[in-house]
């Protein structure tokens, strides 16, 4: 099943007192790895932003399942979980690599809404199309294990 990947060394600005990476960090590396894949197979919405265009993050969540430290590297694989009007359900594995392959160290979800402004209101508004179509390679195409496992029943 294919993923975009975004890799990631740890940094010390990342841990915690007692030297594991403060939690907050996982979801700030959703956003990124988000921001990477726009970048890569999207430039036209970089474009849009400047024309009023959003991507509201409505919804996020990480579930960990083992600590990470400075100098740690992992993989943050995302795929497209569900697509349905102007939502889009992002569902993210991180790895951690080490000498003897892969580690599952967190599971994180993020679930977001395209708006437009217009004048001081945010409108919803349809996918992009040239969004869907970049999503469309990476969809999770096994049963979904999140607590939004309903609206991915409602795919596409």
């Amino acid at each position: 099943m294919r993923a975009y990947e975004y890799r990631h060394i740890v940094g010390f600005e990342e841990t915690s007192l007692v030297g594991n990476v403060y939690y907050t960090n996982h979801l700030r590396w959703q956003g990124k790895c988000r921001e990477m894949f726009l970048r890569e197979h999207a430039p036209e919405i970089l474009t849009a932003f400047a024309q009023g265009f959003a991507l509201a993050t409505v919804n996020v969540s990480c579930e960990y399942l083992a600590e990470l430290s400075a100098f740690d590297e992992i993989i943050i694989r995302m795929r497209l979980g569900a697509l349905k009007q102007n939502r889009i359900t992002m569902l993210f594995e991180y790895w951690r690599l080490t000498a003897g392959g892969e580690e599952l160290v967190a599971r994180g979800e993020q679930q977001v809404a395209c708006m437009q402004r217009e004048g001081d209101k945010m409108v919803p508004v349809p996918v992009p199309s040239i969004l869907r179509e970049a999503l469309m390679p990476y969809v999770e195409s096994e049963p979904v294990r999140s607590k939004s496992s309903a609206f991915a029943l409602n795919r596409f």
